[in-house]
């Protein structure tokens, strides 16, 4: 089918010009600039033929400072000219990962093409251009491709998806939940995801399943996928908290780095017993009855003479976000700082009303918008002391229903003052 296509592309008795068998290799870089260490970037190679071909064979280079994989198979199309020509268009694309920093040549690829040239058939090497890459060094103070924490894991996306059977809550002590969590990046093929991470409290057994990885080869890169299982079982009858775990990674299309989060769950202290549930009501005495009847009485007037009393709730930015503040407040990263507090205002209006009515908070803001958005007088705020700031806990009244002042109308007839 191949062959008939090609044969059809093109007049049988073509004398080869100049221009009429191109070949191009393209680097597509994230973010337009230059790729770190294990960062894939997209290669893409383009052959444009006004001559019929017979037969076809792409030699590689070696490509001795990358890792590769191809993306799907090859394509022909038909495509047309500037000049109004018919020509056959052939497509290839390659993920490279750069295995170091450097300056680095792609040598010409070569499409090996047996054509009809004049009614005889002739073997023809149509090579591609060199390829200028640099590999850019890491130089920022923290993450990067050379340190061992945290895990290097450059992506256009990361996904987390975390399951447990049964519910964590209603464990109790001496019986087992699994939990399996789901850790995707795109942009990457399976052996560049992290390892397992480490799950361990005081109160839990934990039992390491096996992890599963595979990568998934789709027309704009590899997708890595790994999955983490985990046998978890209570060794105490107290309540046990799981602290989330944090996998930073390195966003290659914003160039920044980021934080995945594995959530945080509890051990224990869900559902009562199924059997307990199951035991018929016992029923209750008169006197029983009658004694909860003059309780529930004296509270409602209890109620009457004082209110429902207030309740309370407690307002705080998520860890990740204060994590990220900490970050950018020891990088002296104010254009980041800010960035990170823009979602915060519209998640959490009733926080940042709280922020703003707070004079240390507020002036520090202020402050910080000023140096950021051309007042260059103003001196800049401490961010870590505004990090510090931002991310204590705000409680805060939650009134309840208007409480009752008096009897309601039991007879008919207003209650008078």
């Amino acid at each position: 089918m191949l062959g008939a296509f090609l044969l059809l592309a093109a007049p049988a008795h073509a004398e080869i010009s100049p221009g009429d068998l191109t070949l191009t290799v393209t680097p597509e870089l994230n973010g337009n600039a230059a790729p770190f260490s294990r960062e894939m970037v997209l290669l893409h190679i383009r052959g444009v033929y006004r001559q019929a071909i017979l037969l076809e064979e792409v030699v590689q280079p070696s490509l001795a400072n990358f890792s590769w994989t191809q993306l799907g198979r090859d394509t022909w199309s038909k495509t047309r000219l500037p000049d109004g020509q018919v020509a056959v268009a052939f497509d290839r694309t390659i993920a490279i990962f750069p295995h170091h920093p450097g300056d680095f040549t792609i040598d010409p690829f070569i499409h090996r093409l047996t054509i009809n040239d004049g009614g005889t058939r002739k073997v023809v090497d149509v090579p591609s251009v060199p390829v200028s890459l640099p590999v850019a060094t890491w130089t920022k103070p923290v993450g990067g491709p050379d340190v061992k924490e945290p895990w290097w894991l450059p992506a256009r996306d990361v996904t987390i998806t975390d399951s447990w059977s049964p519910d964590p809550e209603t464990v109790k002590i001496g019986e087992t939940t699994r939990r399996i969590v789901t850790l995707e990046a795109q942009g990457l093929v399976a052996e560049g995801l992290p390892p397992r991470p480490v799950m361990r409290t005081r109160g839990i057994l934990t039992f390491a399943g096996p992890v599963t990885r595979e990568t998934i080869i789709t027309p704009t890169g590899p997708v890595a996928r790994a999955t983490y299982q985990w046998d978890v079982r209570p060794a105490v009858t107290e309540i046990v908290p799981l602290d989330a775990i944090t996998i930073s990674w390195f966003d290659t299309v914003s160039r920044t780095l980021r934080e995945a989060e594995i959530p945080a769950r509890q051990i224990g202290g869900g559902l009562p017993d199924r059997d307990e549930d199951a035991k018929p009501v016992a029923p209750a005495s008169p006197m029983v009855v009658a004694a909860a009847a003059v309780g529930a009485f004296g509270f409602g007037l209890a109620l009457i003479g004082f209110g429902i009393p207030r309740r309370s709730r407690t307002l705080r930015l998520d860890r990740a976000t204060r994590r990220e503040l900490t970050r950018y407040a020891e990088a002296s990263d104010g254009p980041g700082f800010r960035a990170a507090l823009d979602p915060v205002f519209e998640r959490q209006p009733d926080l940042a009303r709280l922020w703003r009515s707070t004079p240390v908070i507020a002036e520090a803001l202020s402050a910080l918008d000023a140096s950021l958005y051309g007042r260059a007088e103003e001196a800049k705020p401490d961010l870590a002391r505004l990090a510090g700031n931002l991310s204590k806990p705000f409680k805060i009244d939650r009134p309840s229903a208007e409480p009752v002042t008096r009897l309601a109308d039991l007879d008919g007839r207003a209650l008078r003052r």
